[in-house]
């Protein structure tokens, strides 16, 4: 067990500065209304940086510096902003505890998630977009006898992008690794509630790249994130024996409190087949129960801290929805402070408990018959980002995931994720250079 010391205490790895400006050109600048933001840490519920409060006139100044720095950069080769990838990567691999730590403060996640999953994962991204475009070459099509389409890639120019606050790092990453890479420059402006970390990314990696390529806005209003309400499919077979893949399974179930469930993608619709049922959800009930609820500085802690209070509030009205229509409550629904019990209701899957969205550690549990209810109670909800299916017979699992609606099918895990290439697309065009060598007319006049 390692508990990391708080920032402002003695021996912290984070040392956070009492006031953050926004960052424009180059430069931490004033916010033009004069105006700054309390940020408080979920971790204790109290104050312990102020960020400048952001306005269309801060926008427009970072789009401008944008504007000027994205011709350059967009000119240089895909060698060169490789390179320079490539070097954000080694940086913030360099100082990946401070950041794991300054994520935990800013968004109270537990610490050892953010030392495995979410600073790793950044610097996955640096390292996949700088190795796409450094190995990428144009193509060319041959249209006729002596035409040829020479189609090359393009950057868009300016990136403006609002960020959600469920991984204030890893979001930030999604958008500046592919982004830069395309050869764009960059205004990111980070959610309300978690800025502070984009801030102590800033303070790494700044000194890496031309003035304005990126540049961040703080302190505007609350960013709305999607709740996906995943379903999580449990077929009886997962009980045949009692062995480590069961224990995967039983694992893949309290995913749901994972990053407190403050996740797009979280599962928190689990299906269960009614052959199982019963047994099934009395084991889970059981792994839910040895969670640890705690401070997100220490590595034992597996839950930590709701990001807001309003959050929490939000997640207690849900609560209290849930028994008021007649949901079993079957663990947790408890709060204190910005910290939430792991909580598992059991409910009919046209309730409003199972259907309803929510960002929280809360799982809604129901069962059903064979394949083909389990596919329709999965994909009756709107559509979910994301499915988990957990099934001994790997025909039956290809089968059934074929057929689920969600983007992404994780078939016995959840979570085993990896940096999208297909991001790249999102921020640059194709250019096509129509070229004959021919000459003569082509006759149509």
């Amino acid at each position: 067990m390692t508990q990391y010391a708080a920032p402002g205490q003695p021996g912290s790895v984070v040392a956070y500065r009492a006031r953050y400006d926004h960052f424009i050109g180059g430069d931490h600048v004033s916010p033009v209304s004069g105006e700054y933001v309390e940020n408080v840490s979920p971790v204790t519920g109290e104050v312990f940086t102020e960020v400048a409060r952001g306005t269309d006139a801060d926008r427009a100044r970072a789009l401008h510096a944008a504007s000027g720095a994205a011709r350059a950069w967009g000119s240089t080769t895909a060698r060169e902003r490789a390179t320079v990838l490539g070097e954000i990567a080694d940086r913030v691999e360099e100082h990946a505890t401070e950041l794991a730590v300054a994520e935990a403060w800013d968004n109270g996640k537990p610490v050892r998630e953010a030392l495995v999953f979410d600073v790793p994962l950044l610097i996955e991204q640096f390292r996949q977009f700088a190795a796409l475009v450094r190995a990428e070459v144009g193509e060319v099509e041959q249209l006729g006898r002596e035409t040829r389409d020479y189609r090359t890639y393009q950057p868009l120019g300016v990136v403006h992008e609002r960020l959600a606050w469920t991984f204030p790092l890893m979001n930030a990453g999604r958008v500046l690794a592919p982004a830069l890479a395309a050869g764009n420059a960059v205004v990111l402006e980070p959610a309300l509630q978690t800025p502070a970390s984009i801030h102590v990314l800033l303070d790494v990696i700044a000194d890496l790249l031309p003035p304005g390529v990126v540049n961040v806005v703080t302190g505007s209003d609350d960013h709305p994130v999607v709740a996906g309400r995943s379903p999580n499919i449990f077929f009886a077979d997962v009980l045949a024996q009692r062995d480590g893949f069961l224990d995967k399974t039983l694992e893949g179930f309290a995913m749901f409190a994972a990053n407190q469930g403050e996740i797009p993608t979280a599962p928190s619709r689990a299906l269960i087949q009614t052959a199982a049922y019963e047994e099934l959800l009395h084991l889970a009930t059981e792994r839910t129960r040895q969670l640890r609820v705690g401070n997100p500085l220490d590595t034992d802690t597996m839950v930590g801290a709701i990001v807001s209070l309003a959050q929490r509030d939000r997640l207690l009205a849900y609560f209290a929805r849930g028994r008021a229509e007649g949901a079993r409550l079957v663990l947790g629904g408890e709060a204190s402070g910005h910290f939430v019990q792991p909580t598992i209701f059991e409910s009919d899957h046209r309730s409003a408990v199972f259907t309803a969205d929510v960002l929280g550690p809360v799982v809604s549990v129901t069962r059903f018959d064979d394949r083909d209810d389990a596919v329709k109670i999965a994909n009756d909800a709107t559509r979910p980002l994301g499915a988990g299916l957990w099934c001994r017979d790997i025909a039956l699992a290809h089968n059934v995931g074929e057929e689920l609606a969600a983007e992404r099918v994780w078939v016995n895990n959840y979570y085993a994720y990896q940096a999208d290439s297909a991001l790249l697309s999102r921020y640059r065009r194709v250019k096509h250079l129509v070229v004959s060598y021919s000459d003569r007319g082509q006759g149509y006049f």
